[in-house]
């Protein structure tokens, strides 16, 4: 399958390539075709969430298990009826809070699935992911295909998740019908996912949308779920995004803690010269002032968005501050792919804290960071 590449500025939707990119792309969802688009989090793999066998494209294309749900995206609240049934008044009430609040934008919401949605979507559970995303690409594809579209992130199943049109073209060219080139991503990690339950709201996965900011909203309890996460032999997964091994770069992955500043630099060195005596190249996502550190006894040479660093080349992706997790987010997959690249056989990360945007992060370093079965 020849992949087409279609190019879309996000930032003048009227002119005339983006129309007819939009369009183009519409017409193949409509048809039973699958797209990768961008959205504010990730870059989606997508088909019309109403099409079971367009549905099926999707899991072919990523290899991706049928006990890993999909996450619907809709356009407005009116295509919502269409993927969700009937809910409790109390639950109503907390969903329109949260809808209210965070739709458009990086929430998704576990409702009871509705008729027309296929049972491949939800891996046969009675609860659909339902999204309303702000990416203006994506509300525009939405509203021009005119159907619900199911949607995971456009990558190999397991691998890191794409935050550019490249990185999809890198794990999905010739596998999909379509990417929609809309330029990098905005966040960079993937939504929240959140169960709305009679007496609670529960996290099933952390992303964008805080724990801190569920509660101030909702104004009931929040709590993550703290279930096993490993999909049982004929048991699906609650909601997408929960395997045990998940957004894995094909380098091992080393995590270190410390504290923010100063003590996670100490931990990052002690790490790589570990891994250096155990002969492997070594990678790092360098934080705070452990490229410093690094270049005062190693020699650098420039390499566009990384380094390479002197003897035993160990190659520093720039990943930025600790004291902006939101930045650490935006070039989390980035990173780990740049480094992939790069041909190292081991990364070692720092652990944000795990407070606001930081405890997503940390859940998706620690999936990635465990080893295959």
């Amino acid at each position: 399958m020849q992949t087409l590449r279609l190019k879309v500025d996000a930032t003048d939707l009227d002119s005339e390539t983006s129309r007819q990119a939009i369009a183009r792309a519409a017409q193949i969802l409509r048809g039973g075709g699958t797209v990768a688009f961008p959205t504010e989090t990730v870059y989606g793999l997508g088909a019309n969430a109403l099409d079971a066998e367009a549905v099926q494209k999707i899991f072919v294309a990523k290899e991706r298990p049928s006990w890993d749900p999909l996450i619907v995206h809709i356009s407005e609240r009116t295509m919502l009826e269409r993927v969700a049934a009937e809910v409790t008044a109390e639950t109503r009430r907390v969903v329109d809070q949260l809808s209210r609040a965070f739709w458009p934008g990086p929430l998704t919401i576990l409702l009871p699935r509705g008729a027309e949605i296929p049972a491949l979507v939800t891996a046969g559970l009675e609860k659909v992911a339902v999204r309303m995303p702000a990416h203006p690409v994506t509300r525009a594809l939405l509203l021009e295909a005119g159907v619900p579209i199911a949607a995971p992130s456009a990558n190999r199943f397991g691998r890191i998740s794409p935050t550019t049109a490249e990185h999809v073209a890198e794990d999905l060219n010739t596998r999909i019908d379509a990417i929609l080139d809309g330029g990098e991503t905005t966040y960079g990690v993937e939504s929240t996912v959140v169960d709305v339950q009679e007496q609670a709201c529960v996290i099933l996965r952390a992303g964008v949308i805080t724990f801190e900011q569920l509660g101030s909203v909702s104004q009931r309890d929040v709590r993550f779920h703290n279930q096993p996460d490993a999909a049982e032999a004929g048991k699906a997964a609650p909601a997408p995004g929960m395997g045990e091994r998940h957004y894995a770069p094909q380098a091992r992955l080393v995590l270190v803690e410390g504290v923010w500043p100063g003590g996670v630099e100490l931990a990052m060195m002690d790490a790589v010269n570990r891994l250096e005596e155990e002969g492997e190249v070594v990678g790092a996502m360098a934080v705070g002032g452990f490229m410093g550190a690094l270049t005062a006894l190693r020699k650098k040479e420039f390499d566009m968005r990384g380094f390479t660093m002197g003897y035993n080349a160990v190659h520093v992706y720039p990943w930025g501050s600790g004291e902006k997790p939101e930045e650490l987010a935006k070039k989390l997959y980035a990173g780990l792919r740049w480094l992939d690249a790069a041909g190292v056989t081991a990364i070692v990360c720092p652990l944000p804290e795990p407070a606001g945007i930081g405890v997503a992060i940390r859940d998706r370093l620690t999936r990635a960071a465990q080893r295959s079965p």
